[in-house]
């Protein structure tokens, strides 16, 4: 298996998982994913992370056409989570490095999750650290809470070359190692499901970091990051960057995505004509069916959209079941600066609409319209009444985008 040199002496060792289909929740079918590993040769001979536990072998037999495992000198963990340091046990075994830097958070993440910890030769490193590696410079950025307490960014000045860990990957499983070679439509959708699936919730986060990057006068012209393809040349990485502010300020869009669960068809048929309310005022909807679509893909849905509006019937005195879990995962990532509205039927109690009400109110989304729900199968007159609130939230909605 060969490696691919990113840069000179600077070579790509990860591995392509093409069989993963779940990733932190969601779905990643039909793309898998990478754990990207980079291995720099210099005076000093430095392993940027390792793989998920299972793919050890493959990321080894790369590193055995360039160097000598046992030579490599110092293992840099920006971040703990397993599926970048699943395989550090082993690699830590074979390499015995001189030094295994990782964050001061990265050190008790370290001592939870590995047993053998104590005998290992670790090194924290904190903002504004940096070590000689020979003709290089590795540079230490924490990142905390991005996504995980301990993970931090390794830059290397002289190759303007940032190793970033999670922030800016995509699950992609591909033969191709840079984005330049993916089309710009699909590398935006891996990118917004990415972090509107895992990064949203720190979306502050985000932007303190890139506030920290411009500070610090990083000059980029390379992320590599742990996950996906590897953004080339500087036009990519301002690609990159623009989109992590535009992901991470959250402005609404004039967007609706409306969600649902049906069981005879009645809470479907307000959905539909919702969207026509929505549609003649100006304001696309995409309709998603909760039997039919996974809860990641509304999530990446939502990225375009400032408008959520939630349907389900009454079922048990409740939702069913497939939205309770959407919502959760919804209110987990914590969507911003959204309107939320609810609809549903019911047959005699109608609790439905009342606890989505409270799903959206929960997640603070604004609503501007009260909950509608019909009883028993909409006729044409409860249809218009679904037609007319379609209308009132895209007025509600244009107005909070400013039209």
């Amino acid at each position: 298996m060969q490696p691919l040199e990113i840069k000179k002496n600077v070579h790509w060792v990860g591995a392509v998982d093409y069989g993963s289909r779940d990733f932190h929740g969601y779905s990643l079918s039909p793309q898998g994913t990478t754990y990207n590993a980079y291995v720099v040769l210099d005076e000093k001979k430095v392993l940027f992370d390792t793989v998920k536990h299972g793919f050890s072998e493959v990321l080894l037999e790369r590193l055995r056409t360039i160097v000598n495992p046992e030579d490599i000198d110092y293992i840099v963990v920006n971040h703990v989570e397993l599926d970048h340091a699943g395989a550090l046990p082993q690699l830590i075994k074979l390499c015995k490095p001189e030094a295994v830097f990782c964050s001061p958070l990265g050190q008790k993440a370290i001592e939870g999750h590995f047993k053998n910890w104590r005998d290992w030769p670790l090194k924290t490193v904190k903002t504004g650290d940096s070590i000689s590696i020979g003709k290089r410079t590795i540079r230490f950025v924490e990142t905390r809470m991005l996504h995980w307490p301990d993970s931090m960014f390794s830059y290397i000045p002289e190759d303007k070359l940032l190793f970033s860990n999670d922030a800016f990957g995509q699950n992609i499983a591909s033969s191709e190692r840079f984005t330049d070679a993916l089309a710009r439509e699909a590398l935006d959708q891996a990118m917004t499901e990415y972090y509107y699936n895992i990064v949203l919730p720190y979306s502050q986060q985000v932007l303190k970091t890139l506030a920290q990057v411009a500070e610090l006068g990083l000059e980029i012209d390379m992320i590599a990051p742990d996950h996906g393809l590897i953004f080339r040349g500087e036009d990519e990485v301002r690609y990159a960057l623009e989109r992590y502010r535009e992901f991470a300020e959250q402005k609404p869009g004039k967007r609706a995505v409306i969600v649902y669960d049906s069981m005879w068809h009645s809470t479907e048929k307000m959905a539909y004509a919702i969207a026509e309310g929505l549609n003649a005022e100006g304001v696309p909807s995409r309709i998603m069916d909760m039997k039919r679509n996974h809860h990641s893909a509304v999530m990446t849905e939502l990225a375009r959209c400032g408008l959520v509006v939630a349907g389900s019937p009454t079922h048990n005195n409740g939702i069913l079941p497939y939205m309770a879990a959407m919502l959760t995962y919804m209110k987990g990532l914590r969507p911003q600066n959204r309107l939320g509205a609810a609809f549903g039927s019911f047959g005699w109690s109608g609790e439905c609409v009342k606890i989505l009400t409270d799903h959206l109110a929960g997640m603070g989304f604004e609503l501007p319209e009260e909950g509608l729900k019909i009883k028993h199968v909409p006729d044409e007159e409860a249809l218009a009444q679904c037609m007319e609130r379609g209308k009132a939230l895209a007025r509600a909605l244009k107005a909070k985008c400013g039209e």
